[in-house]
């Protein structure tokens, strides 16, 4: 089953508000399964697909979710909860030699496979700041799903709101996984939020060099 209700992207990507309240209404997992492969097929860094993603319906564990971000109550209405985390860890358990796999099974060069065994743990191993690294590629596959779900027809809320070492405990995360953000899915109940507005693109938008006006 698949929801009827489809958008366009530009449709999705300019009428999508922060959901405040849903009515709990189950999504079905056709529609569930494309939100989350839409994530899925997001790029990353050497193609590491570092997000690991959990996905909550059950009432209770949604309620203990909620007791692990600030008490919302939309945590607990949504028909689902995606909580999308990062794996420091995952180019050493097993994710850097399944990438390689695919990789040589889509036409990657023999002698770049053999190479990037050595410089994707190099350069992982001793990155600076390896949650920043991790965020930047959790935050790509959380828009695209978020955006997946907008387009089926559903309303979102992206919720930064949330203390980390609680939500772990709730879900039983690994110490290597870092929280990044969590989405909750399914459809309005009440009145949407209001529109906030946008900032002109003369305000945030430049050409070549920072103060000088895009030409479009």
């Amino acid at each position: 089953m698949t929801s009827k209700a489809q958008k366009t992207l530009a449709q999705a990507i300019k009428e999508r508000r922060a959901t405040p309240s849903f009515d709990g209404v189950p999504i079905p997992a056709g529609d569930l399964k494309q939100i989350l492969e839409a994530g899925l097929h997001s790029p990353s860094g050497y193609n590491m697909q570092p997000w690991r993603f959990i996905v909550v319906q059950a009432a209770e564990q949604r309620k203990r979710l909620r007791g692990a971000s600030y008490n919302q109550p939309k945590v607990e209405e949504a028909s689902a909860m995606i909580v999308a985390c990062g794996d420091a860890d995952g180019f050493r358990n097993g994710d850097l030699e399944e990438m390689l796999r695919l990789g040589r099974e889509g036409g990657m060069p023999e002698h770049y496979a053999e190479q990037a065994k050595s410089t994707i743990p190099n350069y992982l191993s001793n990155h600076p700041n390896i949650e920043m690294w991790l965020n930047r590629h959790v935050m790509l596959a959380f828009a695209h799903m978020m955006l997946m779900a907008e387009v089926l027809g559903y309303d979102t809320a992206p919720m930064e709101g949330f203390e980390q070492e609680k939500v772990r405990e709730v879900l039983r995360l690994p110490l290597s996984y870092s929280v990044v953000a969590l989405l909750a899915v399914g459809h309005l109940k009440g009145q949407d939020k209001f529109y906030g507005g946008r900032f002109d693109m003369s305000r945030t938008v430049f050409g070549e060099e920072y103060g000088k006006a895009l030409k479009l």
